[in-house]
This record gives structure tokens, C-alpha cells and sequence, in this order.
């Protein structure tokens, strides 16, 4: 079975490295007055091709930081450590990097303060075994978590390039991922950020190595009538104010290629 699952996992990179690919200059241009580095992958479902900035970068692995949030979620959930989005689980009662995490609360408020003690204890609850088999089962990154259950997605040695997280949420939200359509159903739930007439904005930040330099993800998806085009951003963050400018230049990247 681990033979089976690795190799599913090595197809589904594969696949991410193989599909045609557009760069465009407008967004190229957004990175560069915003004075930072990255990538801005944009997955055209429907179409089946990526549009972006920076194609060799959008290859290269990254640790998902905060992220990984969402296969934490999605797991959690499937394999019954937690009953639904709301349950309450306990952060430990030990002082925070941030006030609002030291609070008791469920998936659904814990996803939106990236509350990193809530998801590691959903971490502990899965169990290394159980979360090292369904990374594999959802071709996460590198599917690699290493021996620390709480930490892996922090620290690495999970990764994952832009192209794959792209890939990976394309399929989370058509409900095309090996898990309960339910599971998918709450999860895509509470990374609703934004919605218009016609349109839904999905997403996740990440920090890694926060609040320090490291990279800094925006990740999710815009269902736009019948369509959905998955994106995936990272960039190089020096300094702390280069965090705010991820949700900046994926949105006006959005913008920029008529998604948003």
C-alpha cells in the first residue's frame, strides 16, 4: 500500500512540472514594484494550463507553513478526530506569539486566525501514522513529515512548490480529492474569504518561520460562475511588512488576468 500511495504521489508531481504554462508581464510587474520575490500561479481548470510569474521558481518546494492548515482540516475531520468544524479543542493554556490564540475554539474560528497551538493539537490527535498515510493519499508536496507529528509543516520536512498547492486545490474544491465529499464540503466552508455576485474567493496564508524572514504563501481558488481557477503565491519575506503585501499582489494578480 505505501508503495502504491508513494507512487501516486510521485504521478501527481509529475504532473504538476508537465502542463503548458504562460508567463505574464503584468504580473511580473506587481512583484517587481512590490519589491519582493516570487512566484503567482494561476490554474485555468478548465483549460487545464498555468498562467503566472516566475514558472522556475512556481516548481520549487517550499514548507507550507500555515497553509497546511487546509489537508490538516481535511484530515482531521475524515479520519474522526474531530466531529465537525466547531468542536472545541483546547490550545494548551501556555502564552502565545499572539493573544488571540490563547483561546480554546474550533476549526472554523482557528483557520481564520492561523492559530497554530488549536491545529497542533488536531496534529496530535491524528496520530503520526494516520497523517503520514493521508499526506501520501492526497499527494501533498513531498508527502514527507518526519518523525514530529506537531511541527512538520513548520519546520519541514514537509514541502511543496506553488504549482502543486495549485494543483492540490483545484481538486479540494471540484470535491475531487480521496476523502468523504462532506469533508470537503465543510472545509471549503471555512476558507470562504470573500464573495460577489458571480464569483467566491477562497484562501489560506502561511508564514513560515514567522516573525522573522522566511517565505509567505497566499494560497486558494476563485469559483467564478461554472469555472474555477486555482492559485498559489510565494514570496521571499525580509521584513515584517513584506507579509502584508501576499494577499496584495494575489489579489491585484487576480485582478490583473479577470478572475476577480
Amino acid at each position: 500500500m505505501k508503495a502504491l500511495l508513494t507512487a501516486l504521489l510521485t504521478l501527481f508531481s509529475l504532473q504538476g512540472c508537465s502542463s503548458e504554462w504562460k508567463e505574464i508581464p503584468e504580473v511580473g510587474a506587481l512583484f517587481k514594484r512590490a519589491g519582493v520575490t516570487g512566484t503567482f500561479v494561476l490554474y485555468d481548470v478548465d483549460a487545464g494550463r498555468f498562467v503566472g510569474h516566475n514558472q522556475a521558481r512556481s516548481k520549487v518546494r517550499f514548507i507550507p507553513a500555515s497553509t497546511f492548515k487546509i489537508p490538516n482540516s481535511l484530515i482531521g475531520l475524515a479520519v474522526e478526530a474531530v466531529e465537525g468544524v466547531d468542536e472545541i479543542l483546547p490550545y494548551g493554556g501556555k502564552p502565545q506569539s499572539f493573544a488571540v490564540w490563547e483561546k480554546d475554539m474550533g476549526l472554523r474560528e482557528a483557520i481564520t486566525l492561523s492559530n497554530v497551538p488549536i491545529y497542533q493539537e488536531l496534529a496530535r490527535r491524528i496520530g503520526l501514522e494516520r497523517m503520514r498515510e493521508n499526506v501520501l493519499k492526497l499527494g501533498y508536496g513531498n508527502g514527507r513529515i518526519g518523525a514530529t507529528v506537531d511541527t512538520f509543516w513548520l519546520e519541514g520536512p514537509l514541502k511543496i512548490s506553488a504549482i502543486e498547492q495549485a494543483r492540490f486545490l483545484a481538486r479540494l474544491a471540484q470535491g475531487q480529492l480521496p476523502l468523504p465529499r462532506d469533508v470537503q464540503t465543510s472545509v471549503r466552508e471555512i476558507v470562504l474569504l470573500e464573495q460577489g455576485d458571480n464569483w467566491r474567493l477562497y484562501g489560506k496564508t502561511g508564514w513560515e518561520n514567522a516573525p522573522d524572514s522566511g517565505i509567505g504563501w497566499w494560497v486558494g481558488w476563485v469559483k467564478k460562475d461554472d469555472h474555477v481557477y486555482a492559485f498559489a503565491l510565494n514570496i521571499d519575506i525580509q521584513k515584517a511588512t513584506d507579509a502584508g503585501k501576499r494577499i496584495e499582489i494575489g489579489k491585484a494578480s487576480l485582478a490583473a488576468l479577470g478572475v476577480l
